[in-house]
């Protein structure tokens, strides 16, 4: 299980570069509209804070879904393995832009959002940490590929505990990449979006995908 949590830290990391693409304008939002005299750190800890809180409560009801599916109609817990294992390979297809198939699972998502999104308009402007904290806290339902790949480790995970475990590594794995686009480090923003560097993440995130398969087939 450590190594589950470890992959998903790098899974995170390794995605930087498609997070600063999808939430980089969120992020970058929030500290624009903050008053010069008014330290940014808190809001941008408290931000990233509540984005990794939703990760994890999605991730304690995935992983005990998970659970139920395999001790109540005995669901093979391999089976749900090779389920991530497969969606990690779709994950590094999808940030290499070689196959885009994981878009198609982020509209399903899409109707979750419909619901929550206008909440976050009652929140602007963002003018205190309780309302920062609580933006965060929406934006971690956004429809986004790189977390719902993630959530099928979750699921195979076995319990509630350890499916948000894995989902707060994960965004402690994207914390990185946002707080460059917060603070606006060019080179690392730049590193992170550059061409070469996505598709060899991406290769990398197929590589342990073929791994994990080859783990749980043999």
């Amino acid at each position: 299980m450590e190594l589950d949590f470890l992959s998903a830290f790098v899974i995170g990391f390794l995605g930087g570069g498609h997070c600063i693409a999808m939430c980089g304008g969120i992020t970058t939002m929030l500290t624009t509209a903050l008053p010069n005299k008014v330290s940014q750190l808190p809001y941008v800890l408290s931000y990233n804070l509540g984005r990794i809180s939703s990760y994890a409560f999605i991730g304690a009801i995935v992983g005990y879904s998970g659970s139920l599916a395999a001790k109540s109609i005995g669901f093979p817990v391999v089976s749900l393995k090779i389920i991530a294992g497969i969606f990690l390979i779709l994950l590094g297809l999808y940030i290499g832009q070689w196959l885009m198939w994981l878009a198609r699972v982020e509209f399903l998502g899409k109707w979750i959002w419909k619901f929550i999104s206008p909440f976050s308009k009652k929140l602007i402007p963002i003018n205190s940490i309780k309302k920062s904290l609580l933006l965060g806290t929406l934006w971690g339902w956004l429809p986004c590929g790189l977390v719902y790949s993630t959530l099928t480790w979750s699921l195979a995970s076995g319990s509630a505990i350890d499916g948000a475990l894995i989902m707060a590594f994960f965004g402690l794995g994207t914390f990185p990449a946002l707080l460059t686009v917060s603070f606006g480090v060019i080179n690392i923003q730049t590193l992170l979006k550059n061409s070469f560097f996505r598709k060899t993440m991406a290769l990398s995130l197929i590589i342990y995908g073929i791994y994990t398969l080859n783990l749980h087939l043999i």
